[in-house]
């Protein structure tokens, strides 16, 4: 005791030459961790100050939380957010799907807040050593710590606003808190590449999931979507042991958690996974039937339909690379693998389609290209159905990538992005588009007609994708980027 006394004066010694003042005292204690909560619950309302020193609570402060609670500060949150952005025109009024989902999201923010303390949110709230302490106590004594609050997980139609209700709650947490936003296939290569640095021991799962609970306790993933059967077997084991950490998930889909990986192979050993997804997580469905994306100015981008026009996209490449010359170029991706690139230069990416959607690429390889470019040029896009689907499926994932970063499209295709997938389709559409009956035989069958769920699902996003990323105002967004 006498030495964490001495400690203590020596430090306040530090701080009172700096010209700070620090709290002191063991019955001050608990007044002091009241205090810091307040500094991150009221921190992004504009009246008050971002402190550089968390630890540091000043008159400013109690005077903020006192007009708070007498009601002259609004109330903080995605809310406030989303009536701002409503009031200067940046979105939509009247779409009370949308409403609804941000109230679910303003909730959880208030939960969140409530129990900042308890959930462990703050960085700052433990010291590094002591959850080292923790992590290295846990592996004697096996512990689980579940989250108070319970996450989230919002599902709908494409364009209904999903990711952008979820980044307009993200931004809006404080930034001291352990907080990350990412993309489903990113998180998924980074766990994969996680698992690859702890092989050979004995739970290499339980190791990651205590890595990124450290690092994040409140993980929002974007576009949880399961296709791949290395996925779908490790995720039950890998969210119980983040949800036992104490993690709080927030993610958008566009499939309900029961319909997530339907038809998958081995899709028994993913079922546990969808009941521990919603058990520790609210499910709120979009119910909206407007495709936002679409609403944008149309036509104007680089979207080229013909199968002569490969001397115009060349063309087009070369005016946006100007006098910089293009080569075959290298990028390196995950693991120490690397990809090659046909011709590059100045951010800008040439491909024929069949170099980057008919090898066997996926999500680290695009997000390794996009890392390094922000233009692809792709030569040749085709009218996918049951020959390619294979390539189909790598395509709705290159957009994928390319939307996640922004990235600039240029390409040919045979069709518009709603002709590409016609010949791709669900069960159910399928039965709807042509029903057996006695009179029709199986010759007047679409021999190319690829039945698939998930394809079937995913084809809707990626058209709508296609056609933002062709409008006016996401090729300025782009361009005001690169400036």
């Amino acid at each position: 005791m006498r030495t964490i006394v001495r400690s203590v004066r020596q430090f306040q010694s530090v701080f009172r030459r700096r010209g700070y003042t620090i709290l002191t005292g063991l019955s001050r204690k608990q007044n002091y961790l009241a205090s810091t909560c307040c500094v991150y619950r009221f921190s992004y309302n504009g009246e008050i100050c971002r402190y550089s020193y968390p630890y540091i609570i000043s008159r400013a402060l109690f005077a903020d939380a006192a007009k708070v609670a007498n009601g002259e500060v609004s109330k903080a949150g995605p809310m406030i957010e989303y009536e701002r952005r409503i009031e200067a025109g940046d979105l939509v009024d009247g779409d009370n799907c949308q409403v609804g989902t941000i109230r679910e999201l303003q909730r959880l923010y208030d939960e969140l807040a409530n129990s900042a303390e308890v959930c462990l949110v703050d960085r700052y709230a433990a010291s590094e050593k002591a959850s080292r302490s923790r992590w290295l106590w846990s592996r004697f004594i096996p512990q689980s710590s579940y989250s108070p609050v319970k996450g989230l997980y919002l599902y709908g139609g494409v364009g209904t606003g999903k990711t952008m209700l979820m980044d307009l709650f993200f931004d809006q947490l404080p930034s001291s808190w352990r907080k990350k936003r990412i993309h489903f296939h990113d998180f998924m290569l980074d766990v994969h590449s996680r698992l690859q640095k702890h092989k050979g021991v004995l739970d290499p799962l339980e190791v990651v999931a205590g890595e990124i609970s450290d690092e994040s306790i409140l993980l929002c993933l974007d576009e949880f979507m399961v296709t791949d059967v290395a996925d779908a077997l490790i995720l039950n084991r890998l969210f119980g042991h983040l949800f036992s950490n104490g993690l709080i998930l927030v993610a958008t889909s566009n499939r309900a958690p029961d319909n997530l990986y339907e038809g998958g192979l081995q899709r028994d050993l993913f079922l546990p996974f969808i009941s521990t997804l919603k058990e520790r997580c609210v499910v709120h469905e979009i119910g909206s039937s407007t495709d936002y994306r679409k609403m944008t100015s149309a036509e104007q981008g680089f979207y080229f339909v013909g199968k002569e026009l490969t001397g115009l996209l060349k063309q087009k490449f070369q005016h946006l690379v100007g006098e910089h010359t293009a080569h075959p170029q290298q990028v390196e991706v995950v693991m120490g693998r690397t990809l090659q690139v046909p011709v590059g230069a100045n951010g800008c990416a040439y491909f024929p389609f069949e170099e980057l959607c008919d090898k066997p690429l996926g999500a680290a390889d695009y997000f390794g290209l996009f890392k390094r470019f922000h233009t692809l040029a792709l030569d040749g896009v085709p009218i996918f159905g049951l020959h390619n689907r294979t390539a189909a499926y790598r395509f709705v994932t290159l957009v994928d990538v390319m939307y996640e970063n922004k990235a600039r499209l240029m390409c040919t295709a045979e069709g518009t992005p709603v002709e590409l997938f016609e010949k791709i389709v669900t069960i159910s559409d399928a039965q709807h588009k042509a029903p057996r009956t006695s009179s029709r035989s199986r010759k007047n069958d679409d021999l190319d007609l690829c039945v698939d769920n998930e394809l079937g699902f995913a084809k809707d996003r990626t058209i709508s994708r296609l056609t933002e990323m062709n409008s006016k105002e996401y090729l300025e967004q782009h361009s005001a980027m690169l400036s």
